[in-house]
């Protein structure tokens, strides 16, 4: 059906809107009130104080019933409520109208507080965007804006500016930031000929660049399209009560009008209604969603969506990103070939570096050195020049000491390079970042680096298949290294070189085969993927406030040891829904057989169903201390600058 607008009927909604949550505690406060004074004193006031509760939560479910009758043509649960209330009223029922009301509205914001505030992942993509661009024509340099670049344009980019388009390098080398895009948190070195993307960050040195795609076809312009459509497949879950909406108006008049032709008493027929109501089947799900995420809260786990955790129990796959998720994302010393000293010119010579490589030798040169008890902080260098997109050349102790890439030994005429690169292959192989030492004109050694596996990853990994849920790795790192830490951790399906897009394809596939998708991301380049799967998990310490802001779930203290608990108490509290439901079904048709032969009156019609809304209560809130046998304990909090770490092998 298409929807009809009426802009009065808006003007009325926006009014039932205005004040929020807040507002509808009060009219809930105020309208139990009502009812206890009517039930237990209701000649205290000069009229029935239900009317209270029926004006104020009774009449904005007829309202709404009728707005949504009107303008969509859609028979929702409200309907039917609307009728008990108005029929209950007709025979002078108050109490039980605004006993219904109350019910009603109770189960409508306890799903009003289950939803999450709108996200504003897209416009923090948008903030990325350079509005700016340096052209060049000749000895011209002209600034223009960004979506005023043109294919075949030449592009200068200065130290620290973001990347207007994508292109290729034509003069000057550098080391570009390419996290946004791939999520790995080292600069990658460029030169001529190399292909630089939008919304990457220049690090160190100035560049120029032939522009190839710009404006919407540019990276990152194809990554915020991404993340705007990629909410459009994912699947809403519609409130039961709802969805048996239809059948449950048909089957109620029928009820209640059938009784009252055969028996002639039209109180028969206004209980049927007020018992058919689905107070307890309303309250199903609202109260096992709420209990459940109190329950992970106290796991450090961030429930930003209301349904997220009905989804989460459909997850056939668990896709991981590599950096920042399994691992920590920081690089750390794993080897070094040359020794001690070695190791110590290395660090003083990086000990002026901003690069992260060099800052991650120094930071390891002290962990080391701490063992040793020796000085912990390296000798600063008598010289130092930053060569960008190559490494560092200094003076240590009136030593020349060259550590970086191999292309810096090469222009330096460096001898033996190929010695030190046979020696290294084996740390290569394994996917770790190598950087090469020279002293006074001879290759010296290297120092090898790469990212460390969180303590409690393989753990995790094991509880998931426990589960019967397959995890899988999407990374932008290079093969070698993805299959590296995958091997660790113990996963086996790997895809590695992912940008933006090819994870958010990947989850497109598997969902399209019938297996939803968890995705668990970190990074900025995660964002698409995190809103296109089933449900989107972000690390909410390290992540970026962007795949925050596109996630379903966040983990607070970036514990992804709670990721098997998590997965196994939604699939409890879809349990805990299905049993409600049985039961509020069954408790609703015995009431009618009761409404139909007399024994029940509208009042006590109306406390079956609140009894029947207990024991719902009561089901859902087993879910608050629930937990899965071999739930693996919280992890430690990943490791920083300052802690103690093991020693270097």
């Amino acid at each position: 059906m298409v929807a009809v607008r009426i802009p009065t009927l808006e003007k009325v909604e926006e009014l039932m809107d205005a004040g929020g949550t807040r507002k509808d505690i009060v009219l809930l406060a105020v309208s139990a009130l009502a009812l206890a004074v009517s039930f237990f004193a209701p000649g205290l006031l000069p009229f029935d104080p239900a009317w209270i509760a029926i004006v104020l939560c009774g009449a904005p479910i007829v309202i709404g019933a009728v707005i949504g009758l009107v303008t969509e043509f859609d028979v929702k649960a409200d309907v039917l409520v609307s009728m008990a209330l108005i029929a209950a009223v007709a025979i002078g029922e108050n109490f039980a109208a605004g006993e219904v009301a109350l019910i009603m509205q109770l189960g409508a914001l306890l799903e009003e507080l289950t939803v999450a505030k709108a996200r504003a992942g897209i416009e923090g993509l948008v903030k990325l965007s350079p509005r700016t661009a340096r052209i060049v024509h000749g000895d011209d340099v002209r600034t223009v804006p960004a979506q005023d670049v043109q294919a075949g344009d030449v592009v200068r980019v200065l130290p620290g500016e973001t990347v207007a388009v994508d292109g290729t390098v034509i003069s000057g080398c550098t080391s570009i930031d390419e996290s946004v895009m791939t999520g790995e948190p080292l600069p990658v070195d460029k030169a001529p000929g190399d292909q630089v993307k939008s919304g990457t960050v220049n690090q160190f040195g100035a560049f120029e660049m032939r522009a190839e795609r710009v404006g919407e076809d540019s990276s990152l312009a194809r990554m915020i399209s991404l993340v705007e459509s990629a909410d459009a497949g994912k699947a809403k879950i519609v409130r039961l009560a709802d969805r048996w909406a239809t059948w449950i108006v048909v089957v109620a008049l029928a009820a209640a009008g059938g009784t009252w032709m055969v028996t002639g008493e039209i109180i028969r027929a206004v209980t049927i209604l007020v018992v058919f109501c689905p107070c307890a089947l309303v309250l199903a799900t609202p109260t096992a969603i709420m209990a459940a995420i109190g329950n992970v809260t106290k796991h450090g786990i961030l429930v930003r969506e209301g349904d997220a955790l009905e989804r989460l129990a459909t997850v056939r796959k668990v896709a991981f990103d590599k950096t920042g998720t399994l691992t920590h994302g920081q690089p750390q010393v794993t080897a070094v070939s040359g020794g001690d000293r070695l190791y110590s010119l290395v660090a003083s010579a990086e000990s002026m570096s901003e690069h992260p490589l060099g800052k991650a030798v120094v930071r390891g040169w002290r962990e080391h050195a701490t063992t040793k008890a020796s000085a912990a902080d390296p000798l600063p260098p008598a010289t130092f020049e930053m060569i960008p997109g190559r490494g560092v050349r200094a003076s240590v102790q009136e030593n020349d000491v060259l550590a970086g890439n191999r292309g810096l030994l090469l222009e330096q005429g460096v001898l033996g390079i190929e010695r030190i690169e046979a020696s290294s292959l084996p740390h290569a192989d394994q996917g770790c970042t190598l950087v090469l030492a020279a002293v006074n004109g001879r290759a010296a050694g290297f120092v090898a680096l790469s990212d460390t596996v969180r303590d409690t990853a393989r753990k995790t990994i094991e509880g998931i298949r426990a589960l019967g849920i397959e995890p899988i790795l999407l990374t932008g790192d290079h093969d070698r290294a993805a299959r590296r830490i995958a091997a660790q951790v113990g996963i086996e399906n790997v895809s590695a070189n992912c940008l933006p897009e090819s994870k958010t394809a990947a989850i497109e596939r598997l969902e399209a085969a019938g297996e939803p998708v968890c995705m668990v991301g970190d990074g900025i380049n995660d964002a698409p993927a995190l809103k296109r799967a089933t449900v989107g998990i972000a690390m909410g310490g390290t992540g970026s406030d962007i795949a925050v802001d596109a996630a379903d779930i966040a983990l607070v203290h970036d514990d992804i040891a709670a990721l098997p608990h998590l997965l196994a108490i939604s699939r409890r509290m879809m349990t805990a829904i299905k049993l409600n439901m049985t039961f509020s079904m069954t408790l609703n048709f015995i009431a009618i057989a009761l409404a139909m032969t007399g024994v029940l009156d509208p009042v006590v019609g109306a406390l079956v169903h609140n009894a029947g809304s207990i024991v719902v209560i009561a089901n859902s809130a087993t879910l608050l201390s629930w937990k899965a046998g071999g739930t693996p304990r919280t992890a430690r909090r990943p490791l920083e600058d300052g802690d103690a770490k093991p020693a270097l092998p």
